[in-house]
């Protein structure tokens, strides 16, 4: 009988595979010895591959062409990144690499935007979609950049937000509106509160846009909070949209544009399988169907991802610092940080990611809970995306070599939302962040972006210093 974690993982899933292979038994990522970098910077850490996130884009925009191809579609397509993914400048500059345009959703993006501009990442011609829920000095950023040349155009969310662009744009102004789904049936609420409801969005057009000198209405904004999916409700909204869309630029000319946002899927297991050609391919069909049926030009398309731009770029890698068997059935693997402050995620939306050990792929397996090291029973990570349960290789505690694991996939949101630099549930520092990427001749390198957070750092925010 086969008991090495290495047989419980060729029997379960397809080894090596996107990314992720053995030699011996340590593991590789992207061709990165993982040993190698914790041996070099410790644990716990961060490292982002910044080559991923090109790959990304450039993976969506052979996808698009492809389908623009096989549906004679004479729409363009433009691939923007939301920023509040990840707004870290490493991610933007090797974004910036791919001729991207940009999503942002605070007036604060607008700081980050002023300083790309004075560096030449980008220009003035650099198409900034303007989303969210726009407090009055987001409303007047987002006019200050539109009076500055910028080519910015803000989304509107809601009926209160017109007037700002009335008073403080200069000349003349495209404007988008994101138009507010059904939200799935199990929601706890039946409607997005993002957007404007779907019945009055005509209405609201006629009475203040049309005819309106300053204002050019130029995009309507679809958007599902549970992302691009192949189920029978995505498709539901997306042809109720469409069909809205196609309407509506049949009386507005200067409607030309369909901002799909809500992000494809990432991996985040061994085993994930998703149609991403396929998916590209039959939203493209459902717009021409329409468009054809219209008698309208295909209008251009514009994608919105972050999460699936940023995510497969990360990792997170523990060490296990001490075993505890809690009785006959439960045995805790601690790690040297804190699953709910580095991976909020996994409390805030029970989300899973890849887990994998980094060495002793060799050791028998067993079946583990891991914990962090902070005093909150909610600490802890025990299931996965395929199975509600972990396992990882057996060691004998006395080992001169510890275990490493490591999260992967983990680039997107989990920064920010768990308070990088800040101050974190006991006190515990936010982790180095080391960034790898490959030289002009294809070679990894590797560097210390951010050290790991001092003690001095905390006791100044809380006011101690």
């Amino acid at each position: 009988m086969k008991t090495r974690y290495k047989d419980l993982i060729k029997h379960s899933f397809k080894l090596p595979q996107k990314g992720f292979k053995t030699k011996g038994e340590q593991l590789f990522f992207e061709g990165i010895d993982l040993m190698e970098i914790v041996e070099t910077y410790g644990t716990p850490l961060k490292f982002t591959y910044l080559p991923r996130i090109s790959e990304q884009i450039q993976k969506s925009r052979n996808w698009f062409k492809k389908a623009f191809r096989d549906q004679s579609y004479n729409g363009s397509y433009k691939y923007c990144y939301c920023t509040k993914s990840s707004h870290f400048k490493f991610v933007l500059d090797e974004a910036l690499k791919n001729n991207i345009q940009i999503e942002i959703s605070s007036e604060f993006d607008i700081k980050l935007l002023r300083i790309l501009f004075k560096e030449g990442k980008i220009d003035k011609s650099t198409l900034i979609v303007c989303n969210g829920f726009k407090p009055p000095s987001y409303c007047e950023a987002i006019a200050s950049l539109i009076n500055e040349g910028f080519n910015a155009i803000p989304i509107l969310d809601n009926k209160d937000e017109l007037p700002y662009y009335e008073k403080y744009v200069k000349g003349q102004c495209k404007i988008g509106i994101r138009v507010a789904t059904e939200e799935e049936p199990l929601f706890e609420f039946y409607t997005s509160r993002m957007g404007m409801r779907f019945a009055e969005v005509e209405q609201y057009i006629e009475e203040k846009i049309k005819g309106n000198e300053k204002f050019e209405l130029s995009m309507l904004h679809f958007f599902v909070d549970t992302g691009i999916q192949d189920k029978a409700y995505y498709w539901n909204e997306l042809n109720k949209f469409v069909k809205l869309y196609c309407n509506l630029s049949q009386q507005y000319l200067s409607l030309n544009s369909i901002n799909l946002g809500g992000g494809m899927p990432i991996m985040k297991s061994l085993g994930f399988k998703f149609d991403y050609q396929g998916m590209v391919s039959e939203i493209v069909k459902i717009i021409k169907a329409s468009t054809n049926e219209f008698n309208i030009p295909d209008p251009d398309i514009l994608t919105e991802f972050g999460a699936f731009t940023v995510g497969e770029s990360g990792a997170t890698i523990f060490k296990v610092i001490g075993q505890k068997q809690q009785n006959d059935s439960e045995l805790w693997y601690m790690i040297d940080g804190s699953v709910i402050n580095n991976l909020p995620d996994t409390l805030f939306l029970n989300d899973r990611f890849i887990l994998l050990p980094l060495n002793k792929w060799k050791n028998e397996y067993t079946r583990i809970n891991i914990g962090g090291i902070t005093c909150d029973n909610s600490d802890y990570y025990n299931s996965e995306t395929h199975i509600n349960q972990v396992y990882l290789p057996r060691f004998d505690k006395d080992d001169n070599e510890p275990l490493y694991i490591g999260f992967f996939h983990t680039g997107a949101y989990q920064d920010a939302l768990g308070g990088i630099g800040g101050i974190q549930h006991c006190l515990l520092p936010t982790p180095k962040h080391v960034l790898i990427d490959k030289d002009k001749n294809g070679k990894l390198v590797h560097w210390e972006h951010r050290a790991e957070q001092n003690a001095e750092s905390m006791m100044e925010i809380l006011g101690y210093k």
